[in-house]
């Protein structure tokens, strides 16, 4: 495995000598090699080759990459450029136009956001193709769990955005005496009508980082 840089090498090191770490890769290997896996292998940790740690501000949890053609590529609910929109990233633009008056975009490519300072952490972070849900028994919810506990550890004043059932039951992961974790529906069509329209979670990232003396994020992909 290449390099992430960004402080990440170091912070994750325990992890990736592990032996149940070991375990993930052969079964990878394995995968890769025999099936179509997304998101492709070299995009596989995008996540923190585009989000040095210290200049984290948030990280929104996803659960599963998807699973179809040219989607996936390393970074929770974004999809490559000119790709439609998924309709869970769709609603996810709704509220940020609710929220923050910015008009969606046509591009579902979250790239921007993760260089702004966003984590996007799916909590397993491969699938075989058209097989949602394929990969979540092999071992990555031990190391996700890792790293959100990692970066709590390690990080100060940083906003954890936990949307559905499967990101919330994360948080006590979290220390929330030097964090803000901020929780809500899922965004997809069965339950964003449940509390994610409306959560406010763009704005309330933002003024609790500028409090904190960060810059706030530019949630603006136009």
């Amino acid at each position: 495995m290449k390099a992430l840089g960004g402080g990440w090498d170091e912070i994750l090191a325990p992890l990736f000598s592990d032996e149940r770490y070991l375990k993930i890769r052969e079964f990878l290997k394995y995968e890769y090699s025999h099936h179509i896996v997304y998101p492709d292998m070299y995009d596989l940790y995008n996540c923190f080759r585009y989000t040095p740690i210290e200049k984290l501000k948030a990280v929104i949890l996803g659960q599963d990459p998807y699973h179809e053609p040219n989607q996936a590529h390393g970074l929770c609910f974004s999809v490559k450029p000119w790709i439609p929109l998924p309709p869970s990233l769709q609603n996810i633009f709704k509220e940020i136009e609710s929220d923050l008056g910015i008009t969606e975009p046509n591009c579902g490519d979250l790239t921007k956001w993760a260089t702004e300072g966003v984590l996007l952490l799916n909590t397993t972070l491969t699938v075989r193709e058209h097989a949602a849900n394929s990969h979540s028994k092999c071992g990555w919810a031990w190391f996700t769990d890792s790293v959100i506990k990692l970066i709590s550890d390690n990080t100060e004043h940083t906003v954890f955005i936990l949307w559905g059932g499967n990101a919330r039951s994360k948080a006590p992961l979290i220390d929330g005496s030097k964090h803000l974790i901020l929780q809500c529906a899922h965004p997809s069509p069965l339950s964003a009508y449940n509390g994610f329209f409306g959560c406010k979670h763009f704005s309330k990232t933002n003024e609790y980082i500028l409090s904190h003396g960060k810059k706030p994020i530019d949630w603006n992909l136009n």
